[in-house]
């Protein structure tokens, strides 16, 4: 003789499967290595030789994004290297955030 069940709150039951979806896509996710945890918390950097007649505008022009403004950019990448914008100089390697 087959048992059967019943639902007597829809609530809970939907709630139960929420829960062990989420459990499970989790542990799934863990198990796998499907985490960019590692990626959150580490600053990306491009290195960038410097070459004759580069200029940190040049730089930041090519490689931060275009919707942000480009002195901000030059801002940040002198405070990173810890220079002014008048320090480069060839074959000097500087740090470059790298934007998504």
């Amino acid at each position: 003789m087959k048992k059967k069940y019943r639902i007597k709150s829809k609530f809970r039951f939907i709630l139960f499967l929420t829960v062990v979806l989420i459990a499970l896509f989790s542990f799934a996710g863990t198990a796998f290595g499907m985490t960019d945890s590692e990626c959150l918390t580490k600053d990306s950097y491009t290195q960038v030789l410097i070459q004759s007649g580069d200029t940190l505008w040049d730089l930041a022009s090519q490689f931060g994004p275009t919707d942000q403004d480009t002195r901000a950019v030059i801002y940040e990448i002198c405070q990173i290297n810890d220079i002014s914008a008048d320090q480069i100089y060839p074959g000097q390697t500087i740090l470059i955030p790298r934007y998504l």
